[in-house]
């Protein structure tokens, strides 16, 4: 379990993780509206993402693959890179999962998680990154 601050201990437990190479940093803030979450994935486009909300769960994963090739007349040469990771976080019962949105700017995807006043029924959600 990772600490983000001590006001959200109780609310985000990060729940899984994998990764092959990198875990992305991640940032986790509490506002009055909203929870905001910041993950550090540089080089990735915002197709690389998949978001999804299931049963009170946040799964946040990316898969890329780079391929580069060199032919010359002496050889040809291949180079294959892969980078993945997922990682999953159960959400307070007071966010609206129907409106979180995600977006992909510089190196940083940036989630929004609406506060609702209500506990909310858990929901699954795939969320599109802008």
């Amino acid at each position: 379990v990772e600490n983000f601050f001590s006001e959200t201990d109780d609310f985000f437990k990060n729940w899984d993780w994998d990764m092959q190479y990198d875990v992305p940093a991640v940032n986790v803030k509490e506002e009055k509206d909203n929870f905001l979450i910041d993950l550090a994935a540089p080089g990735m486009k915002k197709e690389d993402f998949k978001i999804e909300m299931e049963n009170g769960v946040l799964m946040i994963s990316a898969t890329t693959e780079e391929k580069k090739e060199e032919n010359t007349a002496a050889f040809k040469r291949q180079e294959f890179s892969y980078r993945n990771f997922k990682r999953s976080f159960w959400m307070p019962e007071n966010v609206a999962a129907d409106k979180i949105t995600a977006q992909y700017d510089n190196g940083i995807l940036k989630l929004i998680l609406p506060k609702t006043p209500e506990i909310a029924a858990p929901q699954s959600k795939k969320i599109e990154v802008v």
